[in-house]
């Protein structure tokens, strides 16, 4: 017979076991009103902005309707406003810096969650990247105009000079324009990309990346034909969500997009930005410039909302996609 276990802290017969007293039914009931609360404040917050937007570009929306959305005349002297070059300068420049951004964030997605790297110089290098999301956006535009354009230079000459019969290099480089504006773009979004993307691949079941292997393939090929694939639906979400904060930036584009109110499909080409059209110009508005630059607001914020809710709903979706096979 060996000694009885002594138990090291007593606990009151039925103290566990006891149905909650009316206190803290109260103070459950609370915090759950308190937290819901809050989760429509949230709703309640947004609706009321979009609301807001709208009413104050009713106005605009009434005078010229869809015509503006077409028209590329930005002329405030004779009443004149075209918002087309604004929503494809956003657009042209969200895609090709996410289209970069996508390609180094999936190659960094995939070094930093197969096993590439020391476990120590794995976790330096996420930390690394995922402060590039902390740097403030004017400090992205500085570095774009002293380092980025000046590195493009002969680049960009050359490119003109032997290939300027390609639509995408025919106009000269000049500075600010939509190629250095995407490529600071890139590295915005990068952090995202990445991030989300490590996620969705570490979270594919090792019974996968084992099965392939054990059907002899080799590394690259279970990453590229197996898990990648397995990861699609999450990779593709945190592109679209990089892609919303792409069509929202401001502050950098504003800096190095050119501000021209143009339209063109050349890289050297310089051109606008929405956000950029409402930062440079909302605070002299006046009169019916005022609301149709609420206009461009709305459009904004339409198309962002609009892709990131498809992103959000998609990332949604992979995690459940991603229970379910584990």
């Amino acid at each position: 017979m060996g000694t009885p276990t002594t138990i090291p802290f007593a606990v009151a017969p039925g103290a566990i076991s006891r149905p909650p007293t009316a206190s803290e039914r109260a103070i459950d009931r609370i915090a759950r009103m308190v937290t819901l609360a809050f989760a429509w404040s949230v709703i309640g917050l947004v609706t009321y902005i979009v609301l807001k937007i709208a009413w104050t570009a009713r106005p605009a929306v009434a005078r010229f309707g869809s015509d503006l959305l077409t028209a590329t005349t930005w002329d405030t002297n004779r009443d004149l406003f075209g918002l087309l070059p604004a929503i494809w300068g956003t657009l042209y420049s969200s895609i090709i810096g996410v289209a970069v951004g996508t390609f180094f964030g999936l190659a960094i997605a995939i070094v930093l969650s197969q096993d590439f790297l020391p476990r120590s110089l794995e976790t330096v290098l996420k930390n690394f990247i995922e402060l590039l999301a902390a740097i403030p956006s004017v400090v992205y535009g500085l570095w774009g105009i002293f380092v980025v354009i000046p590195a493009l230079r002969p680049l960009a000459a050359w490119c003109f000079d032997h290939l300027g019969w390609i639509p995408v290099f025919g106009t000269p480089f000049r500075g600010p324009g939509l190629l250095p504006a995407s490529l600071v773009l890139a590295i915005m979004v990068l952090p995202t990309v990445s991030a989300l993307s490590r996620e969705a691949l570490v979270a594919v079941p090792n019974k996968l990346k084992e099965a392939a292997y054990g059907l002899g393939a080799t590394r690259w090929e279970a990453i590229l034909g197996v898990l990648m694939p397995t990861a699609m639906t999450g990779i593709f979400g945190s592109i679209m969500l990089g892609f919303g904060r792409a069509l929202g930036e401001t502050m950098a584009l504003a800096m190095l997009v050119g501000n021209s109110n143009t339209l063109s499909v050349s890289l050297f080409s310089p051109a606008t930005t929405l956000a950029a059209l409402l930062a440079l110009n909302f605070p002299e508005a006046k009169g019916a410039e005022a609301q149709v630059l609420m206009y461009a607001a709305l459009v904004l914020l339409t198309i962002t909302l609009a892709v990131n809710v498809i992103g959000t709903a998609v990332v949604t979706r992979a995690s459940i996609k991603m229970r379910g096979i584990r």
